[in-house]
């Protein structure tokens, strides 16, 4: 038996302690905030190879660079950089096979967070090009398979690695191939955030085909739009998709917390050290039951670990994370955030949305998903076309954003942040249908030419 030293010796947790500590997060509307996260790839300026850790051009040089550069602190594992905080209260961090994420500060208007995007950006940007390193924002990896790709050295993705290979048969393409970009949101009250999870998860499908930039794999055209999106419908089915308990009746804060201890765990954190517990019960861990630990139990922090293993297209840890949007450039990485903020901060707004997709089934909404993953805006939603899905929330979403009347020093309001967007709707074309139209034109079948042109 492995001892677990500084963690409770009876039992603390419970279904009903965890679901008190859910409802504790609830804000008032004054204190609502708008996080943003966003991945890139990068790659070595040239070449288009992927980038390692190692070396005097690998992402932990980066990261040396970045820290010293702009006085931020480092995250550690072991010897090894694997991230950064800013004194703003926004990190830097790893997915597996090297994509960057910032993972914004809680913010008040989307001029701040889209503005943090930019000096994000800017700092990336100064240090990469002496590296001679680039930035590709796009959902998933448009050349290199998975064996191009490096490891980054940090524990928990060596026990995800592993345990993806027993689940679905694409997850180690999330972990080292997609990218995506998020907005986590919060509520005011179990209700607001059953109206909120329940639309925004309902909508993700919509989000998928707007923001769809991922139409190649391996050097050529996948047959998707969405091909990151498609990725996570064969990941694990454990912990992935659409949760049908969203759309029950009588769903609340402690219907998700049985959701959430029904996933299998990954790890265990102690220290530096990920332990693997992949599989095995957080319940029986509850309990004292968790083969291994037997007579140990679980404090907050082993539950919050635990609630980054569950990967729906919506989740809620304490906010609601918004997940179902390819990566893309630097003004959808702003658009992204102005959808959500206009769909469910402004209470028409959320009103008209919630009325959108009233009577949706989660089967309705899986159906929907696979619609958007291969056919974009051409898809289907239920009965609805998802060209007219997407103009609705769009119209929805601008609406909303006026009404908040968010100024920044010119006075423009936050619905400058959606003209990507009406773009989209207007033309009836997503970023990967322009991308595909380039590969069978302009760029006479040589996917490079993406990194070439889409690269920051």
């Amino acid at each position: 038996m492995t001892i677990l030293s500084s963690h409770p010796v009876e039992k603390t947790l419970t279904a009903e302690t965890l679901t008190t500590w859910l409802r504790a997060q609830a804000r008032d509307k004054s204190d609502w905030k708008i996080g943003t996260e966003h991945e890139k790839f990068l790659f070595h300026k040239g070449t288009f190879r992927p980038v390692a850790y190692e070396g005097e051009q690998g992402i932990g040089a980066l990261l040396e660079a970045l820290r010293t550069r702009y006085n931020m602190r480092p995250i550690m594992e072991h010897d090894n950089i694997i991230g950064l905080l800013d004194d703003a209260g926004g990190s830097i961090t790893l997915e597996p096979g090297g994509q960057f994420e910032l993972s914004g500060a809680p913010l008040k208007t989307l001029h701040q967070t889209c503005k943090e995007t930019g000096t994000h950006l800017k700092q990336m940007m100064s240090v990469t090009a002496e590296l001679e390193l680039c930035m590709l924002g796009t959902g998933f990896q448009p050349l290199w398979g998975r064996d191009d790709c490096h490891w980054m050295p940090k524990g928990r993705y060596r026990i995800m690695r592993d345990y993806m290979q027993k689940k679905g048969s694409l997850g180690l393409d999330m972990m080292l191939r997609t990218c995506t970009v998020q907005v986590n949101l919060d509520f005011a009250s179990e209700q607001d955030m059953v109206r909120k999870f329940r639309s925004s998860l309902a909508l993700q499908p919509v989000a998928t085909a707007l923001f769809a930039n991922s139409p190649f794999k391996d050097g050529v055209p996948s047959g998707l739009q969405s091909t990151r999106a498609h990725v996570w419908t064969d990941t694990d089915p454990d912990r992935c998709g659409i949760p049908a308990c969203v759309f029950d009746p009588n769903f609340g804060y402690e219907m998700w917390i049985e959701y959430l201890l029904d996933v299998p765990m990954y790890f265990l954190h102690r220290g530096d050290d990920y332990l693997d517990v992949s599989g095995l019960s957080f319940r029986d861990f509850m309990d004292g039951r968790l083969p291994g630990f037997e007579g140990q139990y679980p404090d907050m922090h082993d539950f919050q670990d635990h609630m980054t293993t569950a990967f729906p297209e919506v989740r809620l840890k304490g906010y609601l994370e918004m997940r179902g949007a390819d990566s893309g450039g630097w003004s959808n990485i702003c658009a992204l955030p102005a959808f959500w903020v206009g769909l469910l901060y402004d209470e028409q707004a959320l009103d008209e949305t919630c009325a959108l997709v009233e009577g949706v089934s989660a089967l309705d909404v899986q159906q929907a998903r696979m619609s958007a993953c291969l056919d974009g805006l051409s898809g289907m939603y239920d009965s609805r076309s998802m060209m007219q899905m997407a103009s609705a929330c769009v119209e929805i979403a601008e609406a909303g954003l006026a009404r908040r009347a968010e100024k920044d020093a010119d006075g423009e309001d936050e619905t400058k942040f959606l003209a990507p967007l009406k773009q989209i709707v207007s033309e009836g074309r997503t970023l990967s249908d322009i991308m595909l139209e380039k590969y069978q034109t302009n760029w006479d079948g040589d996917i490079t030419h993406l990194f070439r042109e889409y690269h920051y």
